[in-house]
C-alpha cells in the first residue's frame, strides 16, 4: 500500500496535476517526523504485517523471506533451491544495495561467504526469478526521446517491492535506522541506509501515482555519474516531473542542483520539479521547485 492508504492521509499535492503543469496550489502541513517514516518503513504496506507490532512484526517479515526461499522460488524455478543459504545472502546484499546502481558483480561479490561466491550465472537467474515474483521491483535507467540528453546511463536502481523487506533482510529497526546503522549492509552508498529506505518507500508510492496518470517512472543518472535525479515521472506526451528525495525536513540551493540542470536541459517539458521531504510544509521555492513532504504527496 501507498503512504496515503497506510495511514488514511488526505493528500494535498497531485502527481497529476503537477503532471499536467497545474502547480498553482502546492501547500498543506504534514504531522509526520523522521521517526514516523521510519517506523512506516519496517511496519510494511503490506496489510497482514503492519497491523502487528514489534517481534510478531518481524517474525512474520522472516516468515514470508523464508518462504520466498525455501517454497516460491523453487516453484518458479520448477526445482528445488540446491543452495537457500546462498539465496538469503544474494538477497541481503541486494537490500544493501537499495536505491543504489551497484552493479550485480558487486552485489554478487558482497554475498561471498568462506571465501565461496554465486556464480554469475546463478546470481542472474536469481534477479529474474525474484523479479517475477515481484519481491525485486528495481526501477531503470530513463531513455528519453526527442531529447538532447545523452550518456545516460540505464543501469537500474534497485529496490524490493517493500523497504520492510530490505529492512528485515539486513536485521534494521526503527531504532538502529534512526542511529544511522545499516546492520548487515556491506553496499558502499552515499548517505545514510535510511535515507536509501526513505527514497524507496517514496519511490513505492509514486509508481503508484504514477499508474493512475498513465506515466511511467524512471531514474536518470549520466555515465560519470556526476548528474543525477532519483526519480523521472514521463507522461504519455512525454511531459516530464523530476523528483529528487532527501532525508531532511528543510531544502537548500545544493539539494536542488540537479533538478535545475534537469529544468535547462528539458525546458518546456519539465513540467515540475520536487523535492520530497520529511518535513511539515508543503511550498514552492522561489526557483520554481517545490518541496513536498511524502506525506502530502497523492495521485
Amino acid at each position: 500500500m501507498t503512504l496515503p492508504e497506510r495511514l488514511g492521509l488526505e493528500p494535498t499535492v497531485s502527481l497529476r496535476a503537477l503532471l499536467r503543469g497545474d502547480d498553482a496550489e502546492v501547500g498543506g502541513t504534514s504531522e509526520l517526523g523522521l521517526s514516523d517514516y521510519a517506523d512506516e518503513i519496517v511496519r510494511s504496506g503490506f496489510p497482514g504485517v503492519r497491523a502487528l507490532s514489534g517481534r510478531s512484526r518481524r517474525v512474520r517479515l522472516d516468515g514470508y523471506l523464508s518462504r520466498i526461499v525455501d517454497r516460491d522460488f523453487a516453484d518458479e524455478l520448477g526445482q528445488p533451491v540446491r543452495r537457500p543459504d546462498t539465496l538469503r545472502r544474494w538477497m541481503v546484499a541486494y537490500a544493501a544495495a537499495t536505491s543504489t546502481v551497484t552493479s550485480l558483480e558487486k552485489i554478487r561479490n558482497a554475498a561471498t561467504h568462506n571465501e565461496a561466491t554465486p556464480a554469475k550465472t546463478t546470481a542472474l537467474a536469481y534477479r529474474d526469478a525474484l523479479v517475477r515474483l515481484f519481491i525485486l521491483d528495481p526501477v531503470d535507467g530513463w531513455l528519453p526521446t526527442g531529447s538532447q540528453l545523452k550518456r545516460l546511463t540505464q543501469s537500474p536502481k534497485h529496490h524490493l517491492a517493500d523497504p520492510a523487506l530490505a529492512a528485515a533482510l539486513l536485521g534494521v529497526t526503527e531504532d538502529t535506522l534512526l542511529e544511522g546503522k545499516g546492520g548487515l549492509a556491506t553496499i558502499p552508498r552515499d548517505g545514510s541506509f535510511l535515507g536509501a529506505l526513505f527514497e524507496s518507500l517514496a519511490t513505492l508510492s509514486i509508481r503508484v501515482f504514477a499508474q493512475v496518470a498513465e506515466a511511467q517512472v524512471r531514474h536518470l543518472r549520466t555515465r560519470s555519474g556526476d548528474r543525477e535525479v532519483d526519480l523521472i515521472v514521463q507522461g504519455r506526451a512525454g511531459e516530464v516531473v523530476g523528483v529528487e528525495v532527501k532525508l531532511s525536513a528543510t531544502v537548500d540551493d545544493d539539494d536542488v542542483r540537479h533538478l535545475r540542470w534537469l529544468r535547462r536541459e528539458l525546458e518546456d517539458d519539465l513540467r515540475a520539479a520536487i523535492v520530497i521531504t520529511t518535513g511539515p510544509h508543503a511550498y514552492r521555492r522561489a526557483d520554481g521547485i517545490h518541496v513536498v513532504p511524502l506525506a502530502l504527496l497523492g495521485p
